[in-house]
């Protein structure tokens, strides 16, 4: 019984699947992170460029 306590005690790699799982977590947070930052900046720009395209639609089209 003591063998089976002190091999238990000395496995360390549950251990290493935690550590693991929690760098794979961490990236994929910083992956959501960039991806929704990204995605708001696109937004934005395209967002900037279609006013732009509409002000100068409106600002071209002769008068009837």
């Amino acid at each position: 019984m003591k063998a089976l306590v002190s091999r238990f005690l000395k496995d360390e790699s549950g251990a290493t699947a935690i550590e693991y799982g929690l760098i794979a977590s961490l990236i994929a947070v910083a992956i959501i992170t960039a991806a929704t930052t990204l995605g708001t900046n696109i937004s934005t720009s395209f967002n900037k460029i279609s006013t732009k395209i509409n002000e100068a639609n409106t600002t071209t089209t002769p008068a009837e």
